[in-house]
């Protein structure tokens, strides 16, 4: 069912190249002249993995993914069925990319991140279709953040740590750090606990927070 695509010359350069990506902050602060794959990465025999990507160690990539050159993907990833992944796109380890997601150039996903099925990223605040000159807007997604299924990013946003996006939603600016988004445009609708469940609707979060399900205090 999956064949692995074994080249494993420079894989430590993987986690180095990520961070300094991370560091940065820009799409196309690491770049890859060969093919990273780690021994162990999965690929489905019907999935393109382009010469000069990276990919890292336990990823799995699924029915008619494609992961273009310059691409990174990190380790203990999920890339699900008809996944894109365009050249110099980011994504950090312990991702969860659901079916029919496109991650763009100049997206930047870091670590444990969940994308929903058909989530939708954008990388061009005026598209054109006879524009030649137009321009990378990049979108940065922190550690942890979800990201419901039909939900729409559009460029520019940075999506906040261990924040979460309703399923359907359209963000059109920057989500805070554990808040929750909903609706067409996205708006506030409460805070959320590392483990996901809402801690209250406030529209600005009280010095502590104590999830009632996992006891954690933020």
């Amino acid at each position: 069912m999956f064949n692995a695509t074994v080249d494993t010359d420079d894989v430590d350069g993987i986690s180095e190249l990520w961070v300094d990506t991370l560091a940065v902050g820009r799409s196309d602060a690491c770049r890859y002249a060969e093919t990273v794959i780690h021994e162990s990465v999965r690929i489905h025999e019907t999935a393109i993995v382009e010469q000069g990507a990276a990919i890292g160690a336990r990823t799995g990539v699924w029915h008619h993914a494609h992961v273009r050159s310059g691409a990174v993907v990190g380790e203990d990833c999920v890339l699900g069925k008809n996944v894109y992944i365009d050249t110099k796109a980011r994504v950090g380890n312990r991702c969860k990319i659901q079916n029919d997601v496109n991650v763009y150039h100049g997206v930047v996903i870091e670590d444990d991140v969940f994308v929903g099925p058909s989530a939708t990223f954008t990388n061009d605040l005026v598209p054109r279709a006879f524009n030649p000159e137009w321009s990378i807007t990049a979108t940065l997604v922190q550690r942890g953040a979800s990201i419901g299924a039909h939900a729409t990013i559009v460029c520019g946003t940075t999506l906040g740590q261990f924040c979460m996006v309703a399923a359907g939603a359209t963000v059109t600016r920057d989500v805070a750090p554990y808040q929750l988004v909903a609706g067409t445009p996205a708006r506030h609708h409460g805070w959320v606990c590392r483990c996901g469940n809402v801690i209250n609707r406030e529209e600005s979060p009280p010095t502590v927070m104590v999830c009632e399900s996992c006891r954690a205090a933020l």
